[in-house]
């Protein structure tokens, strides 16, 4: 994931606004009591999910993938005053702590998380999502994609992370494991479909913009 010079990221992170208290909080916790603290957002990402939901105003967004909850208190930040994010997480592992640090943040009624798996739980929300965030597990970003394209709007948004994989991607084929290959599919699937316009930011592990035409 380490694609960015560490000098140069530590310089952004000096000169980009700092975390609120209660996320500086939860990224510590979650790098003491979980052992891929690494699936955690962090700050410079974190603040740029932050600043896109501040941009959009969504109504609604949908996660896909909780963890500990990081990413969802920076993009519920952009949320309309009455909007909501529904996040879902299938490691209730994970729930105690998110749960701890949206009651932190205060942002309790804004945020909804269920547990359940993301595939059978997707089709039963009915609600047109602004703002799609997925972050869950990579075999089935393509079947995510699908399940959610006809809930969001013309002009609304997809964002998918780790879409560089530690730069798995640029192996052969024949040398990768299931996930890469999965990833590789996804960003093929999204560049060829006429419905959306997309870019790949470099950025941490890679965010797959997609707006819907």
């Amino acid at each position: 994931m380490d694609f960015l010079d560490q000098d140069i990221e530590e310089y952004a992170r000096l000169f980009s606004s700092p975390e609120t208290e209660v996320m500086k909080e939860l990224n510590r916790e979650t790098h003491l009591q979980k052992l891929q603290p690494r699936m955690l957002s962090g700050h410079l990402q974190g603040n740029f999910l932050k600043m896109i939901s501040q941009m959009i105003r969504p109504q609604h967004i949908l996660e896909i993938g909780t963890f500990t909850g990081y990413s969802a208190l920076a993009l519920a930040s952009g949320l309309k005053e009455n909007g909501k994010l529904t996040t879902l997480e299938f490691n209730e592992e994970h729930e105690s702590i998110a749960r701890k640090y949206f009651t932190k943040a205060g942002l309790d009624d804004k945020i909804e998380m269920i547990i359940g798996k993301a595939s059978d739980l997707i089709p039963t929300l009915n609600t047109p999502w602004d703002l799609v965030f997925i972050d869950a597990d990579k075999i089935n970003y393509s079947l995510y994609y699908d399940l959610v394209f006809d809930a969001v709007p013309s002009g609304g948004w997809i964002i998918a992370d780790n879409v560089l994989w530690s730069g798995k991607v640029l192996m052969n084929d024949k040398e990768l494991d299931d996930d890469t290959l999965a990833i590789k599919a996804f960003n093929k699937k999204v560049n060829e479909d006429p419905r959306v316009e997309n870019m790949i930011l470099p950025f941490r592990d890679g965010l797959l913009l997609i707006r819907k035409l």
